[in-house]
């Protein structure tokens, strides 16, 4: 009974979510998807410079995580002002 009561609200939050999601516009579709490839490119980076880091030692490589983590939270921030943004889009028809 516990299963199905958790598989129930499940479907109905998945559910709600993909009809909030038909509710979107285009544009703000495009939006959310430019934000989405923001925040992929600035990890994409922050793994590079992190993996680089791992190939060092000391201050060299506490230098290094520090500049991986600065590029992980400059792209998220710019990712969360794009998702804003596209947030506060009109909701037009498609």
């Amino acid at each position: 009974m516990k299963l199905f009561k958790n598989v129930t609200v499940i479907t109905c939050v998945a559910g709600t979510s993909l009809g909030l999601a038909a509710c979107d516009s285009k544009q703000e579709n495009a939006a959310e998807t430019q934000a989405d490839a923001t925040r992929q490119a600035s990890d994409a980076a922050a793994d590079a410079i992190d993996q680089k880091a791992d190939t060092m030692s000391g201050p060299a490589e506490a230098s290094m995580e520090a500049k991986a983590d600065a590029v992980r939270e400059a792209g998220d921030a710019k990712a969360d002002a794009q998702e804003n943004k596209a947030d506060k889009m009109d909701k037009a028809p498609e």
